[in-house]
Order: C-alpha cells, then sequence, then structure tokens
C-alpha cells in the first residue's frame, strides 16, 4: 500500500481546511482549493491520482435557513454563481474518479440539483455539542457516530449563534466543518 503521502486529498472550497485537517495531519497531500487563492471554476484536471475529494461549498444562497433571500438571489443571478461552483466541484469529482468523495452542505434546495443525500448529521452526532443539520452526497463510508446532548443557548440550537447572532463572525464559525466529524469521516475514510 502506498505511504500517505503519496495520497492526493482535494478539499474544494475547505476555507479554514478543518475537514482536510485529520488527511494533513496524517501525512497525506491535502490541497485546499479555495479562495481568495484559488477559484474550483479555474482548476484544471491533475494528471496525478486523486485519492479522495470533499467539497464544502458556500451555502449562502442554497440553506433552509435563508430560504425567504431564494428569490431575490435567484433573480439578481448569486445562485446560478453558486451552482457554477457546485457545477465545478461535480466535474472535477468525474475527472479524477477517486477512491471517496464527498459533497457538504445545510440542509436547503441542493437536493434540487443533486438529489437525496446519503445522510444527514448534526455536530453533536460526533461528539461537538452544537447543532446544525448537514447533508452528505457522495461515495464514501459512513462515519461512525459518537452522539453528545447539544447545548442550547439560543432557539437555532447553536452555542455559536450567541457568540454574535448574525454577524460575519458567528457566519464563519458555523460554516467550519466540525472537527469532531472531520475526525470520524477521516477515520472511516482512510
Amino acid at each position: 500500500m502506498a505511504k500517505n503521502n503519496t495520497k492526493i486529498i482535494l478539499d474544494l472550497c475547505g476555507g479554514s481546511g478543518a475537514w482536510s485537517r485529520p488527511y494533513a495531519e496524517a501525512g497525506y497531500d491535502v490541497r485546499n482549493i479555495t479562495l481568495p487563492d484559488y477559484d474550483v471554476r479555474w482548476f484544471y484536471a491533475l494528471n496525478e491520482e486523486v485519492y479522495g475529494i470533499l467539497a464544502a461549498f458556500d451555502c449562502a444562497d442554497f440553506a433552509g435557513c435563508a430560504a425567504q433571500y431564494w428569490p431575490i438571489k435567484d433573480e439578481d443571478g448569486r445562485t446560478l454563481q453558486s451552482i457554477s461552483v457546485l457545477d465545478a466541484c461535480c466535474r472535477i469529482i468525474l475527472v479524477h474518479q477517486p477512491k471517496f468523495w464527498a459533497i457538504e452542505n445545510p440542509v436547503g434546495r441542493v437536493p434540487r440539483w443533486l438529489g437525496k443525500p446519503v445522510i444527514y448529521f448534526n455536530p453533536c452526532d460526533y461528539g461537538d455539542p452544537y447543532t446544525k443539520k448537514t447533508c452528505l452526497w457522495g461515495k464514501f463510508n459512513i462515519p461512525i457516530k459518537t452522539p453528545v446532548e447539544p447545548i442550547r443557548s439560543c432557539k437555532q440550537g447553536s452555542w455559536i449563534q450567541k457568540l454574535g447572532g448574525k454577524s460575519e463572525k458567528t457566519k464563519r464559525l458555523r460554516s467550519i466543518t466540525p472537527s469532531g466529524f472531520a475526525k470520524a469521516f477521516f477515520k472511516a475514510n482512510p
């Protein structure tokens, strides 16, 4: 079996790199393809074998919590821009045919384009004590759950929400892949 450092993991729209961090810590060749440095829509096919792909594109135009803004975003073109990022992630997966791949986004309208998710989860299912119902599509081994009771500090059920309500900081914190889930996903998909 090849050493981990020869296994390429593409972290598409990976932002902080939290989802791919367990792979990086285990010595995999992790490549975080994310803004502001790299737009996935410009990603060229690699002439190397890709072992795994993780994709977590921005949910701002898809998440159910912002459904009241969908008509405006559809009309002004923001939704179409976001769909082009989703399409780019799907193209990269199709071209590279990795051993495993997963696309993540919160509950919302992505099923209109990708169909029913493989699984739904909340961070508290994997040891992080808050809720944010999230969908996963793809070809992967389902991580084993290690549930904990969520800390409820507000109506939405998340202690993160208390940090700043609807601020950009709160949105950024809620968009980071929960570490418990990332570790469980890695363990199930080494």
